[in-house]
């Protein structure tokens, strides 16, 4: 693509028409002359201003909204992998989400002028409308897309946009979700925390306008207002974060609430245990002491009356061991003594005769 030739070629072509002036707002906005006039002008339809064609079709930028952001992303992705060789593919992701969100869109849509060429009803000069800008940013990728092609979109970006309004070097090492660091830094330092939606308003136009909290341990870190309840948290969010990033004193009374919530939950839960614990404590205490006297003097009872008892069951097994053992012992030696003592008395008979 040799700009600077088809750049002459067009503007030579732009001498013989009558309506210069569209031609060169669009010039000084994209680096180059466009050649389908149309394209931009729906581009640069919003909705609340939809009209008909001739085909009965409804002429409005969102289709070309939808052409766009598709192209915006594949541009984006092209240039940031060119870019990044070395990092990984979350490094990248999270880097085109920051170029092509919506708020970044629209500042970039403020930033070269486009907001000017928006058309749009009355009732929305008023209100607030947070993506009007964005959306037609969008839209007009699609309307370079179809007009001159993907070499004129990456241009754009490339050469117009990013290099001159964005610091992508900057934009991906700048944190921009502080929802997600108010959370991880309560989660770390194990604090309770609400994103809390204290007000919500109606401006002219009927665009509604929210007012936010975040509260950690119950005090009040940051305050936001936003268009939508999500804008109104990041704004809390990063005021809240920047307090706790900078103000040491804040931390440490946000600490020592919590210390004052957990140690109240752990001196409620014995609390409740201990009379029951008291009671009990007291029972072995007072009850022991005069039952052990007594114990020893059963104990002594009982070891002197013992013997008795001792001396009682010793007589029985006396009988009847003797009762058992003389049937069984004088049995044996009754029959072998009266045998021995009638062959003693033969012997000592017969030499008297």
């Amino acid at each position: 693509m040799n700009l600077t030739i088809e750049n002459t070629i067009d503007h030579v072509r732009l001498l013989l028409r009558k309506d210069k002036e569209p031609y060169l707002r669009l010039y000084h906005i994209m680096g180059f002359y466009p050649h389908d006039l149309s394209l931009y002008r729906v581009a640069l339809m919003h909705r609340s201003t939809t009209s008909t064609n001739r085909k009965m079709r409804h002429l409005n930028n969102e289709r070309l909204e939808f052409l766009g952001d598709a192209i915006l992303g594949a541009v984006v992705a092209d240039i940031v992998y060119d870019r990044y060789q070395k990092q990984q593919e979350g490094f990248l992701t999270t880097l085109r989400s920051k170029i092509v969100k919506r708020e970044t869109l629209n500042d970039l849509a403020v930033k070269i002028g486009l907001d000017k060429l928006v058309i749009h009803s009355e009732r929305m000069i008023s209100a607030h409308n947070n993506y009007m800008n964005g959306n037609a940013f969008e839209a007009f990728i699609g309307a370079i897309y179809l007009d001159r092609g993907y070499d004129y979109c990456m241009y754009f970006l490339k050469d117009r946009i990013l290099q001159n309004y964005i610091d992508i070097d900057r934009m991906s090492t700048k944190e921009e979700n502080f929802k997600s660091k108010i959370i991880e830094w309560c989660q770390h330092y194990q604090c309770l925390f609400d994103f809390v939606v204290t007000d919500e308003k109606m401006e002219s136009g009927n665009a509604p306008k929210f007012f936010s909290e975040v509260r950690i341990e119950g005090v009040v870190c940051g305050k936001g207002v936003g268009y939508s309840k999500k804008e109104s948290h990041q704004s809390a969010a990063q005021q809240a974060y920047k307090k706790v990033q900078s103000d040491v004193r804040f931390v440490n009374s946000i600490i020592d609430k919590r210390n004052q919530r957990v140690n109240g939950k752990n001196e409620a839960q014995p609390s409740m245990q201990q009379p029951q614990l008291s009671q009990s404590s007291l029972q072995p205490e007072v009850k022991p002491e005069p039952k052990k006297p007594r114990r020893k003097e059963k104990e002594s009872n009982e070891v002197k009356e013992m013997p008795a008892k001792e001396s009682k069951p010793a007589r029985k097994p006396k009988k009847v061991t003797e009762e058992p053992q003389p049937a069984v012992e004088e049995a044996a030696p009754q029959k072998k003594p009266r045998r021995r003592s009638s062959a003693s008395k033969k012997p000592k008979e017969m030499p008297e005769e």
